[in-house]
This record gives structure tokens, sequence and C-alpha cells, in this order.
């Protein structure tokens, strides 16, 4: 869509900036008639005015911050020409009303009204807590002649949004609900919250979503809940006592979910159905606008299939969008020159001259080259400076698919070798499900980019299959898939995994991904779509898949029993196998 300008944008960053904290008076959900009060940061480029305007920003803080936590972004896109506001999404850092995790009738609809604001609209911010003194009119950033829904609005900034995580939820809540919003650059976040909470490798009828709920990510929800419940402070619950009761600083709805997962390990339709309601699988075809997704390799949250999935449905629509897969995400810290989200830098760190070049062209209207369409980082490969040179790019799918089977005594033969005579010879192993089962992977919480990730199974509770040490590197991008076949009673609950092994015999869980498969009907064949990833398993190591009884990251079965995971020419696991 063309977008006209009453006044033209800045031609050059500006060279310094000025800070005004304001509360904004916003109100939610049906008939906006939930009052909240929401905290935030303008920054305003030195040197604009009526007649010399800047695009805007809006961005808030991952679950568990607050506008504060955006002060280094925020403050940087100040200095790239940027008028920015970075705000305490509702339920964080002194914002009132109980979090809704970025629910589009209540978060969404609470940002749109901050881009009100940005808009030139008075009567929403103001310069005190309590909410008498009114700030003046925002009368320096660009607008808009129509919105992208064609209509003509006299508060129609131009703005975009980033942030990451809960903070990149955010930005689908408010695109589906403000056709205002011009593009939106969402970091490590979620596609469907039913399955990253709560994630099944198999019944898929769409995107990452299933028709099953798997497993409960025990420790993840138990580190949201607490940093949901801690955040607001005593001074918070003293203010807003609707924070502590019935559900702290959540709404029932959420604490009942998070109570299904801790119990059960799974969740019933209802809470399956709130938490879709949250999540922009369920209103895709509400979001018309550019976007550019980064997603991690390291993250045990939101793994790289949700961003597929959101990728993959968006271009489906025709919709402007491209997608980085970068190393760092909520299981491990970012490669030098990839993002320093302290002190960024578009001239030494890849991802923010990425965002930068797509705020640029999407925002100020600039002739630059926004990168390829996919990108992902290949950490095997050597560099100095800025991380330019381990970024391979192309269309997304990039990866080739190989095949190997699951083979009794043999481990894992190449399909090639298959079919050219090999056997893969049928058998079976028998593991038990236990409640409390095998060594938890790399923390939700630990940023560091090398944490260890132990392996260790209990005894009896696994099989494992390995293929011969590898005598060519083999580069893995993308999803990997499996066939299965088990015999168990009920619907058994079993966790795949793909370690790398190297010569000495230490085995490495690949970026920490497990992938739980609760199985509906163990009579069929079981049909298993992995977590997404990007791996080199050097000359010399071998690939190992190990089907486990239990995890300790997830809340397993609430009764053991055995479960016979078959082996033969008609189980096999499929890799992305790519040259570049």
């Amino acid at each position: 869509m063309a977008l006209g300008l009453t006044a033209p944008a800045s031609a050059a960053p500006a060279d310094g900036y000025t800070t005004q904290l304001l509360h904004f008076s916003v109100h939610t959900g049906p008939n906006r008639a939930t009052p909240c009060t929401v905290v935030g940061q303008l920054y305003r480029p030195a040197g604009l005015s009526p007649t010399r305007r800047a695009p805007a920003i809006l961005t808030t803080n991952g679950f568990g911050g607050s506008y504060t936590t955006q002060a280094p972004i925020a403050a940087y896109l100040a200095t790239q020409g940027y008028v920015v506001l970075a705000y305490s999404g509702l339920g964080f850092g002194g914002s009132t009303c109980p979090i809704t995790l970025d629910d589009p009738d209540v978060d969404g609809v609470a940002a749109s009204q901050l881009i009100d604001y940005l808009g030139g609209r008075t009567g929403i911010a103001f310069t005190d807590a309590a909410l008498r003194r009114a700030a003046p009119a925002l009368d320096v950033v660009v607008h808009d002649d129509v919105d992208h829904s064609g209509h003509r609005r006299a508060d129609d900034p131009r703005v975009g949004m980033v942030g990451g995580s809960y903070g990149g939820g955010i930005q689908f809540a408010t695109a589906a609900v403000d056709p205002r919003l011009d593009t939106i650059v969402p970091q490590i976040t979620w596609n469907d919250l039913s399955y990253s909470l709560a994630p099944n490798s198999t019944s898929t009828f769409s995107g990452v979503s299933t028709r099953v709920s798997g497993s409960a990510k025990i420790v993840y929800a138990a580190g949201l809940f607490a940093d949901g419940v801690a955040n607001p402070g005593r001074v918070g619950y003293q203010a807003d006592p609707a924070r502590i009761t019935p559900c702290p600083n959540f709404t029932v709805a959420q604490c009942t979910t998070f109570a299904e997962g801790a119990t059960v390990g799974q969740f019933s339709p209802a809470s399956v159905a709130h938490l879709r309601h949250a999540s922009v699988a369920s209103y895709i075809d509400r979001i018309r606008i550019p976007v550019l997704l980064e997603q991690g390799q390291r993250d045990t949250l939101f793994d790289l299939n949700e961003a597929v999935a959101t990728y993959q449905a968006l271009r489906a629509r025709g919709v402007e969008t491209s997608m980085i897969w970068q190393q760092w995400g909520h299981s491990g810290g970012p490669a030098p020159g990839e993002y320093d989200k302290k002190n960024p830098d578009r001239t030494t760190q890849y991802e923010v001259g990425r965002t930068l070049d797509w705020l640029d062209k999407h925002l100020k209207g600039l002739d630059v080259d926004t990168g390829p369409e996919f990108a992902y980082f290949r950490n095997w490969v050597s560099y100095t400076g800025i991380a330019t040179p381990a970024y391979a790019s192309g269309t997304y799918p990039v990866g080739a698919p190989t095949a190997f089977r699951f083979s009794a005594g043999r481990g894992l033969v190449d399909g090639a070798l298959v079919a050219a005579g090999a056997s893969a010879r049928a058998g079976a192993a028998t593991i038990r499900t236990p409640l409390l089962g095998g060594r938890t992977q790399t923390g939700p919480y630990n940023d560091a980019p090398d944490a260890p990730k132990p392996v260790r199974q209990d005894p009896g509770t696994y099989a494992r299959w390995d293929t011969a040490p590898r005598t060519t590197p083999l580069d893995v991008v993308g999803i990997p898939t499996m066939q299965l076949r088990l015999r168990a009673v009920g619907q058994p609950l079993v966790f795949a995994k793909i370690y790398d092994v190297a010569p000495d015999g230490s085995a490495d869980l690949v970026n920490g991904l497990v992938a739980p498969i609760r199985v509906a009907d163990p009579s069929r064949p079981v049909a298993v779509t992995m977590p997404g990833l990007v791996h080199r398993f050097a000359v010399g190591h071998r690939l190992r898949v190990e089907i486990a009884g239990g995890d300790q990251s997830f809340r397993n079965g609430l009764q053991g029993q055995p479960v016979s995971i078959l082996s033969g020419p008609d189980t096999s696991l499929t890799l992305p196998v790519t040259t570049d």
C-alpha cells in the first residue's frame, strides 16, 4: 500500500534525544469497560518539530520486564531518527491490570491507544501517576494518508513495533486490532501458546497446533508463573488489590491453565482455546503488514517451528514476510556480532542491521536492501567482527530430505544403504515411562551461549539408535520428522531427542531440544515432527536418536507403563540436509 506523508521524515539520524516519563489511561476488554494505567518512556530525537517529523516505534518488555528493559534499544532507535515509546505491558513494571498473555482484546487494545497518542490524540497521556496533568499532544510523528484497511484517520502515525518474546507476541495482537500499525519485527515469540507450553509432536492439524495436548513444560511454567506473580511487588498489590485475588496478577483462566499443566500435565480443551485466543495462529488472517520474524535456534520455549508456522501462513496469504534464524534464544546467548541487547549497533551486529534496514524501508520509505527472505546462523563457520559470514540465505525450506531407518542391532541406517540392499532389521525395545524421568535440558532462563546440557537418562527409561561415525560433515537445517511404531495401552507419552555423539563418546543434546509425543492411538503408525534445528554433525561424530520415557523439564505421565518402540524398514528419521 502506498502511504502518503503530511510532513517529510527526518532526513538524517538525530545526534541526540530527550526522554519523558509518561502515564497512559487506557480502557480494555469488552466494550473497553476496564480501565488500566500504562507507564512508559518517550524518546524524542532532537530537532523535530511539526514541520520536521519522524516515524515512531512502539516497544514493550519480555515477560517479567518493564519499559526500563527496553531502554538500550529505545535509545539506539532514537539516535537513528525514530520517535520511540517504550512501555510496560499490562501487569508489569508499574502498569496496572492482570497479565492476559498478550490477548488482542486486552493487550492489543491497550497498545492501540498508545498508537492514538503517537498519532496526536490528547486525553490519553499524563505526566503524573495520578493522571491529573495531561501531556500535550505529540506533534512530531509522521502521519499516513490512510491506514491498512484503506480508511483515512487524523490520528494515524507512521509506526512500527519491535521487541522479543512477550514483547514479540504483543506485536501480532496489536496488528490484529489496529490497521494503523505499519510493520512489526517480533523476536523469539510464539505461534500457538498451547503448543509452546505443552507441545505435542504428533497429531498436528495446522502449523504447530495439535488435536491432542502434549506435555506441559513444568520448569518454564513454574518460572513464568513466579515471574508474573512477583513482578508488581508489594507496592503494586497495595495500589491494585485486583492483582492478588482470585489469581495473583493473572486472570482466573490462566491460573486454571497453569494448575492443569502442573497436575495432569496437559491442557483441557477450554485451556487450549484460551491459550490459542492469545496466539497469532488464531488470527493470522488479520495480519496484513510486513513482518520480519527473528527466531532462536537455541530456544526450548518458542522453537523454530513456531516461526515457520507463522512465516508460511503469512506468505501463503501474500503478506511480505522474511525470517531470520539466529543462534540466541531463551536457552542460549548470541554469538559475537549477532545482537547485543545492552549495546545495539547496526554497523557491528547482523540482526540490528537487518532490523534497522527493515524499519528504514517500511517506515522511512528509504530504498534499502532488507536482506534475504530467509537466513540462518551456522555456528561451524569461523569469522571475526559482524556475524554476516556465518549466515547463509535462501528460500525456506533449504534442506533436502535425507532418511535414516531404525534397525534393531544396527542403529540408524542410511536410507540409501537400505534401498541398495542393506537390511533395516525389525525388532523392539521396551522402555518404561516413570512419573519423573531423565535429566533436564538447558534451563529456561540460562543465557550462557555454551550452557551444559546434561543427557544421562535413568536406566530402563530409554531406547537409542546411533549412526556410524560420519565420514563427511552432515549439515542439518530445518525440521526433522520421524515415523514411529509403538506398542502400549492408553495414550502413552514418550520424548524424542537428537544427540551429537563425539568420538570420545560424550553426547550433546542438540540445542537442548526435546519433542514430547503423546500418542492418541498406539496401534497406528505415528508421524512425529521434531523441533527445528541448525546443526553440523562433524566428521567422526555420530547422530543419535533417543526415545525416552520422561524428561524433567516436562510434566510426565500420571501413571508409569511399559512402551515398546518398534524398529524396521517402516520406521525412520528424515533430516533436512543442506550443502551450504
